[in-house]
């Protein structure tokens, strides 16, 4: 049993945004097809597929760019969304993800930062790979970090 334990795992950093909570959640939650516009070296677009934005059950398609997957596409479902805590988490249920995880989810968790303007975006990977072969997500943690950061410039171009 202890093999298959090193196939799942969990990935988590912190980024520093100037950007307030609500607004970079807002952004993922209501607007995730906006995100392109903030990142369009990177993500290229974001469609609904089913249901609605920003609700529970809904499924939304990324269209996006890293390292070996060019013009790739996931197919995500929300699967929770908490507006007070500024939460947001989307389960990977189709695209390049699933050729090498049975399962993978984002959280995005954003908090004001104490005592000062701006927030703390909290990224948590959570997966399981389909063999010992297969690198863990680190490139995709990265690419979390960097979206995070571009998505803050672009909201601060805005205001």
């Amino acid at each position: 049993m202890a093999e298959a334990s090193s196939l799942v795992g969990k990935l988590e950093t912190e980024v520093e945004i100037k950007a307030s909570a609500e607004k970079f959640h807002h952004m993922f939650a209501e607007k995730p097809h906006h995100v392109s516009k903030a990142t369009p070296g990177k993500i290229h677009g974001c469609e609904l597929h089913e249901g609605d934005w920003g609700k529970v059950g809904s499924i939304v398609i990324w269209k996006y760019v890293h390292g070996k997957w060019k013009g790739s596409r996931g197919k995500n479902r929300i699967e929770a969304v908490d507006t007070e805590k500024n939460l947001i988490t989307f389960k990977v249920i189709g695209g390049v993800l699933m050729k090498e995880y049975k399962s993978f989810a984002f959280t995005i968790q954003v908090t004001p930062k104490q005592g000062g303007p701006g927030s703390i975006v909290h990224w948590h990977l959570e997966y399981e790979k389909i063999s010992n072969e297969v690198a863990h997500p680190e490139t995709l943690l990265q690419f979390c970090v960097d979206i995070s950061k571009e998505i803050d410039e672009h909201l601060l171009s805005e205001e």
